[in-house]
C-alpha cells in the first residue's frame, strides 16, 4: 500500500510541476505581447534626396544632372569634350 501512496504523490507531484510550467509559459507569453519590444527599432520612412534636374547633351541626346553641364555656344553638353565638337 505504501508504493502505491509513493506513486501517486510522485504523479500528482510531476503533473503539478508540469501545470505550472505551462501556466508561466502562457504568463510571459501574455505580457510579451501587452508590452511594445524594447529592441526593435521604430520603422520610419526613409528621407530620399531632392532630385537633381537632369540636362539633354546638345550633341549625343545623353541625359546627366545639372551638375555636371558644360555650356559653350549657348547649349548644354555632358563633356568638355562635346562642347568643342
Amino acid at each position: 500500500m505504501t508504493r502505491v501512496l509513493f506513486w501517486l504523490a510522485l504523479l500528482f507531484l510531476v503533473l503539478f510541476a508540469i501545470r505550472s510550467k505551462i501556466r508561466g509559459m502562457q504568463q510571459r507569453a501574455r505580457a510579451q505581447q501587452q508590452q511594445p519590444n524594447p529592441y526593435a527599432s521604430p520603422v520610419r520612412p526613409q528621407e530620399l534626396p531632392d532630385a537633381e534636374l537632369m540636362l539633354c547633351c546638345a550633341h549625343c541626346g545623353v541625359y546627366y544632372p545639372a551638375s555636371e553641364n558644360v555650356q559653350a555656344k549657348g547649349h548644354d553638353y555632358c563633356s568638355h569634350a562635346h562642347a568643342t565638337l
